[in-house]
């Protein structure tokens, strides 16, 4: 891994334990949670990377009461490290000492508007339940990650996540237009705007979105909303190398538009690790191909004829060589089967034993140069290792997961994840991209991002965090350090 754990912060005893008496009298018997038993789920995050410690969790139901714990621990000097669903991927939501400071009763929906086409959720809503209250107001909230059950949306805020629908519609910053926040001393800025047209100064909410709870704590945001879908088609094509892919992803935007919602890509070996581990998973596709394409095109018209344009497209791919067979579901059933291929691809990875996973992203135009130069030296680097490169084509975001060679110990190759980062990153560094596409920095690639990041955007990185958290007690050793500088330097 490119960061071990932290060693645990010392906090003040004394102040620790007057200051939880406090929040005890002010949250009530669910508002402070010290068991552990009952604290264990909240310490260790989806892969067992790491593995936290904390005094409480601390569990407030309100913005008043967030800002309640926000501004006694500041007062006594103790740090937060804020959580929603736990389900980050680079540690950023487990604390080393540090309180925790729970999001999950923050779970109310306020406000749906179908004419401004907005929804304004509490931090502690999940995914799921808020693309339900879109659709129960006939719109569509279009964020779309694996994890909806469970994740929630301060979460998805502080990790600006992606997911499959970015290619039509943006990332989660590019989906709010205001936010509620807590800040550092404990005052809240309410900033639970639903203007599409402000310029009053500074947008103060993309400091927050992304930031991953260093800056200050989202409780409530605005989000936008969209026109329900009416038709939907989906297909599946087998397809012979990255380049092929990329140059169906032209054809099918060039015919499509604003209609083409969804472009993953996926290899052999992904595909082959679903369909043998993954229950109820059908192969679509009867013959051999190295890589796939799932694109699904969407209307808000009832009487556009996607199947027709997909099969327009497929015939011109065909005939160019591009594609070497395709699927296009016949039903809301199959396009769903077909949407399950990719994503249970994750879950599926873990039986194929230990996986080094980058989440990166190049310009669209460099993705098969990309995966196939990447594909190339990590293979030379460790022969037998199997690659699994798949994800978002179409903005450009790649999850290079390389999974052990068969016969290799876990251990033994999980200790060569620095090496493979050096190979993949320095590839992407090399093509413009980056080394965090949607799951951010945390802890897992707080030194990565040391060594690739520019240095004048470090410098402003620090000095905000310096101006909105001087003490820092926020997600204190998470995507920067008092060090970063230093050791870039070095």
């Amino acid at each position: 891994m490119s960061s071990t754990a932290p060693a645990p912060l010392a906090l003040p005893h004394d102040r620790l334990a007057g200051a939880l008496a406090a929040l005890a009298a002010r949250l009530g018997p669910r508002g402070v949670v010290t068991d552990p038993a009952a604290m264990a789920p909240y310490l260790i995050e989806p892969r067992g990377l790491y593995a936290g410690a904390a005094p409480a969790i601390l569990r407030p139901a309100t913005t008043a009461e967030v800002a309640d714990c926000v501004a006694t621990c500041a007062e006594a000097g103790l740090a937060l490290v804020p959580q929603s669903g736990n389900t980050g991927l680079v540690g950023g939501q487990v604390p080393f000492g540090a309180l925790l400071l729970s999001l999950e009763r923050l779970d109310k929906v306020r406000a749906v508007d179908a004419t401004d086409l907005t929804l304004t959720v509490e931090a502690g809503v999940t995914l799921h339940a808020a693309r339900a209250a879109a659709e129960a107001a006939d719109c569509l909230f279009p964020l779309s990650i694996a994890s909806e059950g469970t994740c929630r949306i301060g979460g998805n805020l502080a990790t600006n996540a992606g997911g499959t629908a970015v290619l039509r519609y943006g990332n989660m910053r590019e989906l709010t237009l205001g936010l509620e926040v807590v800040l550092a001393d404990g005052r809240v800025w309410n900033g639970l705007s639903r203007l599409r047209k402000d310029n009053t100064g500074y947008d103060l909410k993309d400091l927050f979105v992304g930031s991953e709870g260093t800056l200050g704590i989202i409780t409530a945001a605005v989000l936008r909303l969209f026109p329900k879908s009416r038709s939907r088609t989906t297909f599946l094509a087998g397809l012979a190398d990255p380049h092929a892919v990329l140059a169906f992803l032209r054809r099918l935007r060039a015919a499509g538009g604003d209609a083409v919602t969804g472009f993953e890509m996926m290899p052999r070996f992904g595909m082959e690790t679903v369909l043998a581990h993954m229950p109820g998973a059908v192969r679509a596709l009867a013959g051999d191909h190295a890589f796939f394409a799932l694109a699904e095109l969407t209307s808000t018209r009832r009487d556009d004829d996607l199947p027709a344009l997909a099969e327009a497209v497929l015939a011109e791919a065909f005939a160019a060589g591009e594609v070497e067979d395709a699927v296009i579901a016949a039903s809301e059933a199959q396009s769903e089967a077909l949407w399950k291929l990719r994503e249970d691809l994750s879950e599926a990875q873990k039986f194929e034993g230990g996986s080094i996973k980058h989440d990166v992203s190049v310009p669209v135009s460099r993705v098969a140069d990309f995966v196939v130069t990447a594909s190339r030296l990590c293979a030379a680097h460790m022969p037998g290792v199997r690659v699994c490169a798949f994800g978002h084509v179409g903005d450009g975001n790649i999850h290079f997961n390389l999974s052990q060679p068969v016969g290799m110990e876990k251990a033994a190759f999980l200790a060569r994840w620095e090496e493979f980062n050096r190979l993949v990153h320095d590839h992407v560094a090399a093509l413009g991209g980056s080394i965090s596409a949607e799951h951010g920095i945390g802890l897992l690639k707080r030194e990565e991002l040391v060594r690739y990041k520019d240095e004048v955007a470090l410098d402003l990185m620090a000095a905000l965090k310096a101006a909105l958290d001087p003490k820092g007690l926020l997600n204190p050793g998470k995507v920067l350090t008092p060090s970063s500088r230093a050791a870039r330097s070095s």
